[in-house]
């Protein structure tokens, strides 16, 4: 790892790290410290999640044509300052427009980091650099969780303002260590072979669903988002993208949630628990599993999370539906969400890197800022659909989802088809390599060579 690479990823851990002191008690913070009432809380987190909708679609281009860092930066100010100002938020319109930049400003953060790791990292590295992404920030947010919680005091609102407060320069410690980073120029990315960016989409019936590692696609001029939704395989990641999140992540603090503390009779603060556990796994698992993921086919390895999650929902139903004890019924609610950060930890050295190596060279931001937008629609859909079935319809919620998970298998098989080799499999780019360079000599030639 550079030092670049270094830097960028430390930068990520401790904004990650602030993140955590305030996401799991804005709902709480606005709702009861503020005294703003639930519907002001609800709304507040809907800010949130839409101010980033609408800035991602432009962030893309803007990353492709300025460079990802002084998007980074530009992010980073945003989100300090919305953060500081939700501290202080002591009315609604107060409330919202403090939401409305510390959503827009920590969307527009992960492209932008996402192509700082593309052009900092080789094809062949890409993986475990993604893969150490996602394990610094669970981390960072973990930690910082853990000591919110021990500073956290709903009877003193000064706490929740040191709170946004240490958010804020950690967001502002982001910005100053991305300055200090020297990013390589797009055209210097290594292993890129330039190609036309109409090739860049038709799968198997043209030239190929893509650049893979060490083959990255042209300058994609001209094309934009058309070249981007002509892309069949980037089109069908985006969907598989948007299954995952929606089936995952957009559950966690909505249905899963409801469906806990209603049908499993789950205690509220078992919910912490149950959180703290999926961390844990996957700090724990993040680079053993790494080790068993990278020599694999990659749409094999989304197609294997699939199956584990159906056996999470499964688990969840159990909890809910079966007539175990009390102490059967949490140890299986906590078992789901375990389950879940194992397949993160598979996901996170897959997903993201299959992304930037189906994006032509200068289209990077755009490809990782429409991946981000599906993520974000998929957050957003997920608890308006999940939260109202997890607390009253408990048996469909399980069946759904355990279908949506199988429906994950099925997509990235399909997916898999549409891939070449080598994206599938970078492993096969660095093997190939190698036999090139011991391929011994034939020919007249040989005769020549000296011998030892």
């Amino acid at each position: 790892m550079g030092a670049a690479m270094r830097r960028i990823q430390a930068g990520n851990a401790l904004s990650a790290f602030g993140l955590g002191f305030t996401v799991p008690y804005l709902y709480v913070y606005v709702a009861q410290v503020r005294d703003l009432g639930a519907g002001t809380a609800g709304a507040v987190l809907a800010v949130f999640a839409m101010a980033a909708l609408v800035v991602l679609p432009f962030t893309g281009r803007v990353i492709d044509r300025r460079g990802p860092l002084p998007v980074l930066v530009g992010g980073a100010l945003l989100a300090s300052v919305g953060a500081l100002a939700m501290g202080v938020s002591g009315s609604v319109p107060a409330a919202v427009l403090s939401a409305t930049l510390l959503g827009a400003g920590t969307a527009v953060m992960q492209p932008a980091l996402a192509t700082m790791i593309v052009w900092c990292a080789s094809p062949t590295t890409r993986t475990r650099a993604f893969a150490t992404q996602f394990f610094l920030a669970n981390l960072g947010l973990g930690v910082g969780g853990l000591i919110g919680g021990q500073l956290v005091d709903e009877s003193r609102p000064g706490s929740f303002t040191l709170l946004f407060s240490i958010e804020a320069v950690m967001f502002l410690v982001l910005a100053g260590i991305a300055l200090t980073v020297r990013l390589p120029r797009p055209g210097a990315l290594v292993g890129v072979v330039p190609q036309d960016p109409q090739d860049a989409g038709d799968g198997a019936a043209g030239p190929g669903p893509g650049p893979g590692p060490g083959h990255v696609a042209g300058d994609g001029r001209g094309g934009g988002m058309r070249a981007l939704l002509s892309h069949r395989a980037m089109l069908q990641l985006c969907v598989l993208g948007f299954v995952l999140f929606f089936a995952c992540y957009g559950q966690f603090e909505s249905g899963l949630a409801a469906y806990g503390t209603e049908a499993a009779g789950i205690d509220p603060s078992t919910l912490g628990i149950a959180l703290a556990a999926n961390t844990a796994v996957i700090v724990i698992a993040q680079f053993v599993v790494l080790r068993l993921v990278e020599r694999r086919k990659r749409s094999r390895v989304i197609a294997a999370v699939g199956l584990i999650w159906a056996l999470a929902w499964v688990i969840a139903g159990y909890a809910g539906l079966g007539h175990g004890s009390q102490l059967m019924a949490t140890v299986a609610f906590i078992s789901t969400y375990a389950l879940f950060g194992l397949g993160e930890a598979m996901l996170s050295p897959t997903v993201a890197p299959l992304v930037a190596d189906l994006a032509p060279a200068s289209m990077v931001g755009q490809y990782n800022s429409a991946f981000a937008l599906v993520k974000q629609l998929a957050l957003a859909v997920g608890p308006a659909v999940g939260g109202p079935m997890g607390a009253a319809l408990h048996g469909p919620y399980i069946v759904t989802f355990v279908l949506f998970s199988l429906g994950i298998t099925a997509l990235a098989l399909r997916l898999g088809r549409q891939l070449t080799p080598v994206q599938d499999q970078p492993s096969l780019a660095t093997a190939s390599r190698v036999v090139v360079r011991h391929q011994p000599e034939t020919g007249p030639e040989a005769a020549l060579a000296p011998t030892r």
